[in-house]
């Protein structure tokens, strides 16, 4: 079975139109009747989109809010809430109409002036209202305006107890961008490599031992430039702990569109912590010059000659199997 853990809802017209509601009114109106759409237009889009999965042969995917959209920066907070709560409830939806295809993977309302123990009310509703199996984390809910530590900090403690709490795991994704100095998709990088080197040079897993953090987009930057990681952390890592171990505490997704980086993500991170991850229908979803789309990987990951039988059944299944526990 093909696994794909980094995956978005297909949202139609009708989550902009909830999202401009609140936004123009700046929450005035209150939260409305939430994203109104039937059955029916969610099937139409679901079939398709799980055509898109058939075609590159995924099995099922784990669907969560499109970051770039959830407007944790906006105030007041409440709408940010109302926002968040309304995809979640439209995810578990599609989720109820297509079970053997879908799983929840919720969104939290991450406003950078609300307390973090109160963004966990929203993860605790979806894993028991919902039956959601995790939630996506953005590391800088300030949407590049610099106002929150990262990480590492113990501000960042009550989300990770009550992962801890609920024993499920966050996969760690930037967001929206609201400055113009880069995209969003700029953003994501630049935010899940310092989650990274904040993390692993914290108290983080000290305090939170059983704590599963999984890394988008083949962790960002850091894989690819672990050399100079290596080489500094005796300035920054934790004591008597190489930067490759410490490296192996977190997971990672697949999320990558070349066979040279993806090689190199398995043998930097190893197999065991790499996760099969596409994020298909998304950005991805362009023709290379062979006809290709790009976030067909399966087959570049089954051309890489030295992993086993077992590894590639852990990465496109295993794996995710048992950090997000599914049955």
């Amino acid at each position: 079975m093909i696994i794909d853990v980094h995956a978005h809802t297909v949202a139609g017209p009708e989550v902009g139109a909830y999202a401009t509601h609140l936004v123009s009114g700046r929450g005035f109106h209150g939260p409305g009747n939430g994203i109104v759409v039937s059955d029916a237009a969610i099937r139409e889009r679901c079939d398709e989109h799980i055509e898109s999965l058939r075609e590159v042969g995924t099995d099922m995917q784990l669907i969560s809010p499109r970051p770039f959209t959830m407007m944790h920066s906006f105030e007041p907070p409440k709408i940010v809430q109302w926002y968040v709560s309304a995809v979640n409830d439209l995810i578990a939806r599609q989720v109820e109409l297509y079970p053997d295809n879908y799983r929840g993977v919720c969104g939290l309302p991450q406003s950078p002036g609300v307390d973090p123990a109160r963004w966990t009310d929203e993860l605790e509703r979806c894993i028991e209202q919902f039956g959601f199996i995790g939630c996506l984390l953005n590391p800088d809910p300030s949407e590049g305006q610099g106002s929150l530590p990262s990480l590492g900090d113990e501000f960042w403690y009550p989300v990770y107890e009550k992962l801890c709490e609920l024993d499920v795991p966050a996969l760690i994704h930037g967001a929206g961008c609201v400055i113009t100095r880069e995209s969003f998709h700029s953003h994501f990088i630049t935010e899940e490599s310092i989650a990274i080197l904040s993390l692993l040079s914290s108290d983080v897993y000290d305090r939170f031992p059983d704590l599963k953090l999984i890394v988008s987009h083949g962790g960002a930057s850091v894989p690819y430039q672990v050399g100079r990681w290596r080489s500094l952390s005796t300035y920054f890592g934790k004591p008597g702990e190489s930067f490759d171990d410490s490296l192996r505490k977190l997971y990672f997704d697949t999320a990558l569109y070349n066979s040279e980086s993806l090689e190199l993500l398995f043998r930097i991170c190893g197999p065991d912590r790499c996760l099969f991850g596409t994020e298909r229908p998304g950005a991805g979803s362009r023709p290379d010059k062979t006809g290709r789309t790009y976030d067909d990987i399966k087959p570049l990951i089954d051309a890489i000659s030295w992993l086993s039988d077992d590894d590639r059944q852990a990465i496109y299944e295993g794996n995710a199997r048992s950090i997000y526990k599914l049955k």
